[in-house]
């Protein structure tokens, strides 16, 4: 991750709230939580971060909040400086390596939700307005830096679960339909904004382990097989839409920490493992399919937070 970058990731750590409205805005994905995990087990086969070292320092302030101050390969420099405000909401101002300032402000409503203004470092604001409806479901209005105004409205239907509608500033819309299966288990039905559709169908195997099937809008299917290994780890074998196999394998070792083995569609390996330091921090090493490593080295500070050093050695070329 170049240094440039940081703001963005400090910003959208601070704002999750904000950024996962955006992300719901720009259409709804029918990747499952279970899905987003999987691809996570193998991201680092396809990810290029930058090569050098980036380190993290974090640090509790005399209100309790953790502040940090991140130095990218490059020598760039991101401080996040978190601060609670008169209603004791969490603030925070975020200065990017060149300098530029952004601040996120959070105030409470007399419903008790928390809204949100993000201001970036042309002076530029995004804000979310929370409120319940008549169902005591928590909608949204968001306001982008360009006035486009975007609404999130939940409904809570006969079965409990709570749906989804979005719709974007140019009026475009898009929905999630929760429905329970006869398993028990939580299927999703999703609309896009053009039209098409997508689903998640979740069933449980003998093993009592969730196996998941992906339909996409183009009518292809995305299968996670999952099954529990002799050592009570989840592995799993997930088939793409085109046929190609990548399965992952957990192992959990001596120090109660939990291994994996990533094996891909072309047959690339990677693994990563993990060992816990003297502080009892949790390090780890992922050796990519072509030799590439990303060595993470945690540290727990006498205050209880901790500093992270990540190092990116990139693959060799062939």
């Amino acid at each position: 991750m170049s240094s440039s970058s940081q703001p963005t990731v400090a910003i959208s750590r601070i704002a999750l709230a904000i950024t996962m409205a955006w992300i719901a805005i720009g259409g709804v994905s029918a990747a499952p939580d279970a899905q987003a995990r999987e691809r996570g087990a193998h991201a680092a086969n396809a990810a290029k971060p930058q090569a050098g070292t980036r380190t993290t320092t974090r640090a509790r302030g005399s209100d309790g909040l953790v502040d940090s101050t991140t130095v990218g390969p490059k020598g760039g420099t991101t401080q996040v400086n978190r601060f609670r405000d008169a209603q004791g909401n969490r603030d925070a101002t975020i200065t990017g390596p060149k300098g530029g300032v952004s601040a996120v402000d959070r105030t409470r409503g007399a419903d008790g939700l928390t809204d949100s203004t993000v201001t970036g470092p042309k002076g530029q604001t995004t804000s979310v307005d929370r409120y319940r409806d008549a169902q005591g479901n928590r909608d949204a209005t968001v306001t982008g830096p360009k006035g486009g105004v975007s609404t999130v409205d939940r409904s809570r239907g006969a079965d409990g679960l709570t749906d989804r509608s979005v719709t974007g500033p140019n009026g475009q819309t898009s929905s999630l339909d929760r429905s329970r299966g006869s398993d028990g288990l939580v299927d999703k039905n999703y609309t896009h904004r053009d039209g098409s559709t997508s689903s998640v169908d979740r069933s449980r195997g003998t093993d009592g382990v969730v196996d998941t099937t992906v339909t996409h809008r183009n009518g292809t299917t995305t299968t996670y097989d999952r099954s529990r290994g002799a050592d009570g780890a989840i592995d799993s074998s997930v088939t793409g839409p085109k046929g190609g196999v990548t399965n992952v394998d957990r192992s959990r070792g001596a120090d109660g920490l939990t291994d994996r083995t990533v094996t891909g569609p072309k047959g690339g390996v990677t693994t990563t493992d993990r060992s816990r330091g003297a502080d009892g921090a949790v390090d780890s090493t992922t050796t990519g399919p072509r030799g590439g490593q990303r060595l993470v080295d945690r540290s727990r500070n006498p205050d209880g937070t901790q500093n992270t050093t990540v190092t990116h050695t990139p693959a060799s070329k062939p």
